[in-house]
């Protein structure tokens, strides 16, 4: 007898579910995207506990009649391909027919549905099985409830995250969904909580305002560029607006979202040279042309699409944005380095001579310390100036001497420490940027702003370790941060974590966060920069690893807190930062692992003499 059997119906339907079901996002996915199918100008999705107790999707689009709607539930039942020449021209989201008897076969589903000629239809299914139907009263579209999805498939349940995780998917989905159609109007609501609500008007500036805040929204730039093939076009955030995160970037294709490697990677080099590394831009683009040159018949869920010509669609994506962004900032940084210009230049010391600058060059110039921010100046003799920590754009030197900065010891950090630190003098310092010291047996270079980042490390990550009431400043406006929905729902889950390193946030309305306070020993003058920082890292690893947290928030603030290049130093402040130096646990690389000094035997330098053979 032969072993291969023909399947039972709802037995494939569950295998089929297993691609198309991934999670309740998946499901609001799908009967989303029916809606936007059924031309639908409203669309509200009522969720409980994240959707596994209930989803409900009420639209106001064609709906169906009693024919249709009991032939929807029939796997491969579609109404978008008749022939195999319609795989070419797919304008729709859904076409494979499949979605509605997979969610049907691993949940309970009642549809109510008409389409406004007739009465309407009422369905109630279990298991894909149909237990009841009965004519209704309703409006022309359609109202779908899924309900305890993964019922009859309790293993499937197991692989399924928080709430706040999987509620959070389904956020990003409809936010994703409102920016490819701002012409609906979308509401999303959870446990009776609205989560986003669009006016539908339109104007995808309105959308981005009520997804990621007004302050950003007013913060993109549009852009509008066309080949013999392809229109693109959309909205590009300017360059100060940044995340530590791809998944800021919405990419839709004759109006499905999907996701593509290398049209992110156009859109990145777009933007070379405007952003820092591991930023990334906030992105709306819509990508038009003939449905013959997509291929969406490619993945279950249909996230991805394979596109023809595609180099010539990466080479008009990035050209259009780069020319956006230069035409809008090219006369500010004209006018910016004007204003370089004009300033007074702030006086730079040298044990030798004090010389004169190009303004150009000068970037970094004089900070004040706080009162309250206990750390090391590098003092110069009565007869000059102090230079204390320099930063950018705070010209306020002042004579303050600060106590000794103590270091917290790990086992890996005592385990580099593999030899002491020489004992050196100080000789003379390069372009403002390397310190040149000298021992029995050759000289060494340091890296000036390294070997601080490294002392400022070592005191912050202490700091960053002791967080207490103590050590709290009020701050005198305080800071605001805007999120989107599902971003902010990581912020209330992790606020206590968040509270460990010194950010401090108190909810302030829809997806809004203000800090009243933060630790005195944060950086004079980046107080909302290391935040914003730190709850983007938050965002991006969507969990907390206090240890983790905490180093990165001690290498940042090191960084922001160091001797810049270009910054002349007194013989007498090179000399304390080598002694500095010298106390720490790990002298010889900074947080990032980059050389804190390099050494030149005597002889290697006689030998490049040709002193020696």
């Amino acid at each position: 007898m032969g072993q291969i059997q023909i399947m039972d119906e709802f037995l494939s339907n569950k295998i089929a579910a297993g691609e198309v079901v991934e999670r309740p996002s998946s499901v609001v996915k799908e009967l989303v995207e029916n809606a936007i199918d059924a031309n639908s100008t409203s669309i509200e999705i009522f969720l409980e506990e994240a959707g596994l107790a209930s989803i409900q999707v009420v639209d106001n689009g064609d709906g169906m009649d009693e024919e249709d709607a009991f032939k929807s539930f029939a796997r491969h039942a579609t109404s978008k391909i008749e022939k195999e020449q319609d795989l070419f021209r797919i304008r729709t989201l859904g076409f494979r027919g499949e979605a509605l008897a997979s969610i049907a076969s691993v949940s309970k589903v009642t549809l109510k549905t008409s389409d406004g000629t007739t009465s309407g239809l009422e369905l109630y299914l279990e298991g894909g099985h149909i237990k009841e139907h009965k004519p209704t009263a309703l409006r022309k579209g359609t109202d779908l409830t899924v309900a305890q999805l993964f019922y009859n498939t309790p293993a499937r349940l197991k692989y399924l995250k928080t709430i706040q995780t999987e509620l959070g998917h389904t956020i990003d989905l409809i936010n994703r969904l409102a920016l490819g159609y701002p012409h609906i109007a979308f509401k999303l609501v959870h446990n009776g909580q609205s989560l986003l609500h669009t006016n539908g008007r339109g104007h995808v500036q309105q959308v981005l305002a009520a997804i990621y805040g007004t302050h950003n929204a007013k913060k993109m730039i549009a852009f509008e560029g066309q080949s013999n093939d392809y229109r693109v076009h959309g909205y590009a955030s300017m360059p100060e607006v940044t995340r530590a995160s791809k998944n800021y970037m919405s990419l839709f294709v004759n109006g499905r979202w999907v996701k593509h490697f290398l049209v992110q990677k156009a859109i990145v080099d777009a933007y070379h040279t405007y952003l820092p590394i591991e930023r990334y831009p906030l992105v709306v683009l819509y990508i038009e042309g003939d449905p013959q040159l997509t291929d969406v018949n490619v993945h279950p869920a249909k996230h991805q699409v394979r596109l023809s010509k595609e180099p010539e669609l990466l080479k008009l994506i990035e050209e259009t944005i780069r020319g956006a962004i230069r035409n809008v900032i090219r006369a500010p940084l004209v006018e910016q380095k004007k204003e370089k210009m004009a300033k007074p230049i702030t006086e730079q010391i040298n044990i030798w001579k004090q010389p004169v600058l190009d303004t150009t060059k000068m970037e970094t110039i004089v900070e004040k310390l706080s009162e309250q921010q206990p750390q090391r100046t590098y003092e110069a003799t009565a007869e000059r100036p102090v230079i204390a920590e320099v930063q950018e754009e705070r010209p306020v030197p002042i004579q303050q001497p600060a106590p000794e900065l103590s270091s917290a010891s790990t086992v890996e950090e005592a385990s580099m420490k593999k030899e002491p630190f020489p004992a050196l003098e100080v000789v003379g310092q390069i372009h403002g940027t390397y310190i040149v010291a000298q021992m029995e047996d050759g000289f060494y270079l340091i890296d000036q702003h390294a070997a601080q980042e490294r002392i400022k490390y070592e005191y912050f990550r202490e700091k960053v370790g002791e967080v207490n009431a103590n050590e709290r400043q009020a701050l005198l406006l305080p800071l605001t941060f805007h999120y989107a929905a599902d971003e902010a729902l990581i912020l209330q889950e992790q606020a206590a974590a968040l509270e460990q390193v010194g950010v401090f946030l108190e909810e302030f309305g829809h997806g809004s966060f203000i800090v009243r306070e933060y630790p005195t020993w944060f950086p004079v003058g980046f107080e909302q920069e290391i935040i914003e920082d730190l709850l983007e890292q938050v965002l991006t690893t969507r969990k907390t690893d206090i240890k983790k947290l905490r180093e990165e928030a001690a290498i940042m603030m090191s960084c922001k807190r160091s001797i810049k290049a270009n910054y002349y130093l007194t013989k007498e402040q090179m000399e304390r930062l080598l002694d500095d130096l010298r106390k720490a646990e790990n002298p010889f690389t900074c947080p990032h692992g980059r050389p804190v000094l390099v050494h030149f035997s005597t002889y290697e330098v006689e030998k490049m003499f040709k002193r020696v053979m």
